[in-house]
């Protein structure tokens, strides 16, 4: 059994990290999100010395976990209560959306054609950088063993925009996305749920409540109903349709 599934979430903090880790290897983080946690690095020492002063009573209560060799605290982990999901084939395009679909934007999308330059577009810029290289080379491991898949937009020969996550059974987990011109990462991610329905997949998990999510039709399910839920869907999907498509078929 992988450490993760010894954790008891069910007493964890709804937000914030519920345990402390710094094994951020390929397998550590697919057994993690099988169990309903995603790794957020600290970017520098000065954060994970932060992370040891401010969290060390809860470690020591027992209310977040500390796992592993080395400096834990160079990398929280986290389970949200509750989880933003929106069913991958109930995915909602609002209205103006659909407009500049069909009569503005000539865009192409495909799944796979650079994942590593997605990751490296949602890296840069961001600060705190949870993106450290040591998370982007187990993310590119995870791709090149197929658990890992991006969604790019295109204009021309430009990438406008993209999102990139992992497939955890029925769910995929959506990490980030990054946009070069409006609403090119909120086409990835219609993309992104359309080919996931196709491949057989339920949901794509949004992680947090935010802005977005209510905008697309996302919605919340407690920690518990999560777990469940990804207990019920643990059969891996068919393989994610990787070919190039017009946008403007997300328009419906």
């Amino acid at each position: 059994m992988s450490r993760w599934k010894e954790i008891d979430l069910s007493g964890a903090p709804a937000g914030g990290p519920v345990a402390f880790c710094a094994d951020i290897s390929p397998q550590s983080i697919a057994d993690a999100q099988r169990a309903g946690l995603y790794p957020f690095p600290a970017p520098t020492e000065e954060q994970a010395l932060f992370n040891e002063a401010f969290f060390a009573d809860r470690v020591e209560a027992g209310e977040v976990r500390l796992l592993g060799e080395g400096d834990p605290y160079a990398v929280a982990w986290c389970s949200p209560d509750p989880r933003a999901i929106v069913e991958a084939g109930a995915i909602r395009v609002s209205r103006s959306m659909r407009q500049a679909l069909r009569n503005k934007l000539a865009w192409t999308t495909t799944a796979d054609a650079c994942f590593t330059r997605v990751v490296g577009e949602c890296a840069a810029g961001r600060e705190p950088r949870w993106l450290t290289d040591g998370l982007a080379a187990s993310l590119e491991r995870l791709h090149r063993e197929g658990r890992a898949h991006s969604v790019e937009v295109w204009e021309g020969g430009e990438l406008v925009g993209g999102v990139f996550g992992s497939r955890v059974g029925g769910v995929f987990t959506a990490d980030s996305m990054f946009h070069r011109r409006p609403g090119a990462s909120k086409v990835a991610l219609f993309d992104l749920a359309a080919r996931f329905a196709e491949a057989g997949g339920f949901a794509v998990d949004m992680q947090q409540e935010a802005a977005l999510g209510g905008l697309i039709g996302a919605r919340t399910l407690p920690r518990a109903d999560y777990l469940e839920l990804l207990e019920e869907r643990a059969q891996d999907t068919g393989p994610l349709p990787a070919d190039e498509r017009e946008a403007r078929r997300l328009a419906g």
